[in-house]
């Protein structure tokens, strides 16, 4: 592209809109960036970014701009990739209409979404693989986007290709620091925490025997066994961190990385506790279907419940549970409010012989349950 094609003022506005994607090293800031700084570029009223899943058939997620809070909620379940959208999925290539309700793949849209018209469509590639989609709608000023538009997008897709494989980058190189602390930490509670412990354990033994009276002995043979459960404990725990650090990234990993991505649509970070052996029991089919689970879940407390917190718990025994437990308005007594959502997860839940509930709490919010048997 020269100054041929686009002005001057274009140009500014591009290198404004790099500069911008490229101050930030948390994808999802970064995500949220990119379709801010595409909308503005080419003067759109909407925009939105989909991701694509792992078979490269579908949406994942929808990162938008340009929908109030208000709008965004009404409109439940977000697009999957059928109709329009689904055209760069199966041919990642721009796409320019005029009026993209004329298309004869249009799919139409569900009740409470804004009319929209012009359409301009630009992939995301990144390492030769189609990360994602920009999909401008509604040009201000104009009738349609100009092919000026859709040179400045794709030049503006190219660096963000460069800016999410940062932010990738970065978010691997905070694993291995964390991986490399793990390691760190099982030496210092095995070298240092559990000797102390068992050396104030002989200690106390020792002192038993020269208690006056059977009370005092009984105490300090108590708190001896308690010290022994908790060297028990901690041997657990130097034991998940070593595997861990083994293994590489984990599950309690990628459930800490959902969560943080989830932060940029919840407008904050959820809670997230975990109990049993998460990293060593739970195999990787289960592990897989938790997180599109908890995925689903945070994306549905996001578009639909208004809330100020989130918690997320995993369980590893002889179940596998998920619960994500907010504060907001609560499941409609209809169920209103998860529609396809809640039904995926159920559907996952099922075809792992397990079972899935979704309440209003009696305190307010919501309650999701996902359970499947470990083995």
């Amino acid at each position: 592209m020269t100054s041929e094609h686009a002005g001057p003022r274009a140009l500014r506005k591009l290198v404004e809109a790099v500069l911008s994607i490229s101050a930030d090293l948390d994808l999802q800031a970064v995500l949220q960036r990119i379709i801010d700084a595409a909308t503005d570029l080419v003067d759109a009223r909407y925009g939105a970014l989909g991701l694509l899943d792992e078979t490269r058939t579908g949406l994942v997620q929808f990162v938008t701009t340009g929908l109030d809070d208000e709008t965004y909620r009404a409109i439940g379940d977000l697009p999957r990739g059928h109709g329009i959208l689904g055209l760069l999925i199966l041919e990642p290539k721009p796409l320019r209409l005029p009026d993209l309700r004329e298309h004869p793949d249009s799919y139409g849209f569900p009740p409470h979404h804004p009319p929209m018209r012009s359409f301009l469509g630009v992939p995301i590639v990144v390492r030769q693989e189609v990360f994602g989609n920009l999909y401008l709608t509604d040009k201000q000023g104009a009738e349609a986007f100009s092919d000026i538009d859709e040179e400045l997008t794709v030049a503006l897709a190219g660096a963000a290709a460069v800016a999410i494989e940062n932010a990738r980058l970065h978010a691997r190189l905070s694993e291995l620091v964390v991986l490399e602390d793990r390691e760190r930490i099982a030496k210092d509670l095995h070298d240092t925490v559990i000797q102390r412990l068992f050396a104030t354990g002989l200690s106390l033994q020792g002192t038993a025997r020269l208690a006056a009276t059977p009370e005092v002995a009984t105490r300090i043979q108590d708190a001896v066994e308690d010290l022994d459960i908790t060297v028990k404990h901690i041997r657990t725990v130097i034991f998940g961190l070593e595997r861990a650090a083994a293994r590489g990234t984990g599950l309690r990993d990628r459930v800490i990385t959902l969560t943080r991505e989830a932060r940029g649509a919840l407008g904050f970070l959820p809670d997230v506790t975990f109990e049993g052996a998460v990293d060593t029991l739970i195999d990787e089919e289960v592990a897989r279907e938790l997180l599109a689970t908890l995925r689903e879940a945070l994306s549905n407390v996001a578009r639909h419940a208004a809330a100020t917190k989130v918690e997320v718990s995993v369980v590893a025994g002889k179940d596998v549970v998920l619960r994500v437990r907010d504060d907001g308005r609560g499941l409609a007594a209809d169920g209103a409010g998860g529609g396809l959502g809640l039904r995926n997860m159920a559907t996952r839940a099922e075809q792992l012989d397990g079972r899935f509930t979704a309440r209003a709490e009696d305190s307010g919010g919501t309650l999701v349950e996902w359970a499947v048997p470990a083995s």
